[in-house]
């Protein structure tokens, strides 16, 4: 096989690593304005993703980084064409990362407000946009022949595209609703339980109408075959999950959410294989694997670094959710601090 084979592949696991993990993130960052019912049950979910929503970015930065290092022209058309919803995400992810360190800094309800709005929005449109950038990947954007993105932020906004982002939302929604259930005691528990069953649905009719849109846009593909292979089995898993949490078995129902995203991600990469950015304006003008890569030499230098780190990292965040596996409540939930200082959000966040 060759390297530039398996980056393609590599970069597609971290994608799907950081959907998996970053999809109930956002999931629960939306559900703060949605399941929780006052002060208590909002810190409650908060702290369900409080020992592990750093670490699941990371998925992001590294996936970025591989893009760079191994297709540089990938990397050049993709960040400078999607520069804005880029921006976009960018922007909603730090505002979202401070609202988890600041909304406990002082106790005004008022303050909290500002900051949940952070969480909320923070979250939901980093949920939509990469659904969006995504649905443009796999349909093909304006490229020319010297490589660059020659259309506009509007073109972005196609329907296509835009019901991706409405499956990315709808599955995140749905995941996180998952997570909740497992990782909450008592009525918050029921009630996203049932949450997630409604949400589920939804997805699941959203999913069938973009994945068919999908086998209609990439008709023709190399490996139309093994798309519809994998979009089988998200279908199966989405079902399975819905199952699942209906029967009250929250980990084989997150588990279940957790593989229809990673096969639902790995279908989309499969079906542009060879591509990586098709162009709509000629064939000719699309980015591939061969033609968007860095040197073989380049390529081998980053597998031996992979081979080597990758199994660290994926050690130590295996662990940081054994460590943190316990389900709270809102008895696990201090009284809110007084004005002199943070309420101890951040101190039992987990435990």
């Amino acid at each position: 096989m060759q390297l530039t084979t398996v980056w393609f592949i590599l970069i597609a696991v971290l994608w799907i690593g950081y959907f998996v993990l970053e999809g109930f993130d956002f999931g629960v960052g939306i559900l703060t304005r949605v399941l929780a019912r006052d002060e208590t049950e909002r810190r409650v979910l908060i702290n369900t993703i409080g020992p592990v929503w750093d670490g699941n970015e990371v998925w992001v930065l590294v996936a970025g980084g591989a893009t760079f290092a191994a297709f540089p022209e990938w990397y050049a058309t993709l960040f400078s064409g999607f520069y804005l919803p880029l921006f976009l995400i960018l922007i909603s992810l730090i505002f979202r990362n401070v609202a988890f360190e600041y909304r406990g800094k002082r106790p005004e309800a008022s303050w909290k407000a500002w900051w949940d709005r952070a969480i909320f929005f923070g979250s939901l449109l980093p949920a939509v946009l990469w659904g969006v950038a995504f649905g443009n990947i796999v349909r093909g954007v304006d490229i020319d022949a010297d490589k660059e993105y020659v259309g506009t932020f509007f073109d972005l906004l196609n329907p296509y595209a835009v019901l991706g982002g409405l499956v990315t939302l709808s599955l995140f929604v749905t995941h996180g609703a998952v997570f909740v259930s497992l990782k909450t005691t008592g009525d918050i528990r029921v009630r996203a339980r049932a949450l997630a069953v409604k949400a589920g649905l939804a997805a699941a009719l959203i999913a069938i109408a973009f994945l068919t849109w999908t086998y209609d846009q990439r008709d023709g593909a190399q490996h139309l075959g093994w798309f519809v292979a994998l979009a089988a089995l998200a279908a199966a898993c989405l079902v399975g999950a819905l199952l699942a949490i209906r029967a009250g078995r929250e980990g084989w129902a997150f588990l279940g959410t957790a593989a229809t995203i990673a096969f639902a991600v790995a279908g989309l990469f499969v079906s542009l294989f060879p591509n990586v950015m098709p162009s709509t304006l000629d064939t000719a003008y699309s980015l591939t694997t061969t033609n968007a890569s860095s040197t073989h030499y380049t390529l081998k230098i980053m597998t031996w670094v992979a081979v080597i780190f990758t199994p660290i990292v994926l050690a130590y965040q295996t662990w940081s959710y054994i460590v943190f596996r316990r389900r709270i409540g809102v008895g696990n939930i201090p009284p809110a601090a007084a004005p002199s200082g943070p309420e101890p959000e951040a101190v039992t966040v987990g435990r």
